[in-house]
């Protein structure tokens, strides 16, 4: 961020919530060095990737992050971080809210792609 834009506020998690209601389109809040802190809405899953490693802080629900020789379950107030090269594939039986630390550039499908691809760097 431009330090002449810097502002003294918190960044406050439910209220960048309440701005967008659409799934797996995470929304960039802030940057730390190379890295994205960005929030999120997803229900179902979506496609195994194994690209870099990526934190999963649940706020609202609870994530289960499939793996090819089991799975983790993460509630609201948990984190979990999957180490770059793992292959996993996140997934909501309900709609679960959460902020996602990743590096700046990957994508939410990393490059696997499919219909849940979403547009990258979108801050809000």
């Amino acid at each position: 961020m431009d330090a002449s834009k810097r502002t003294y506020a918190p960044v406050n998690c439910q209220d960048k919530l309440a701005r967008f209601s659409d799934q797996w389109q995470p929304r960039v809040i802030a940057e730390i060095n190379d890295y994205q802190v960005k929030i999120v809405r997803i229900e179902g899953d979506i496609v195994w990737h194994p690209e870099t490693d990526e934190a999963f802080i649940v706020l609202d629900g609870t994530l289960r992050i499939d793996f090819r020789d089991g799975s983790v379950n993460v509630g609201p107030g948990e984190m979990y971080v999957v180490p770059k090269g793992v292959e996993h594939k996140p997934f909501a039986d309900r709609e679960v809210k959460m902020l996602l630390i990743e590096p700046r550039g990957i994508l939410n499908t990393g490059h696997e792609g499919g219909e849940r691809t979403a547009e990258n760097d979108l801050w809000i």
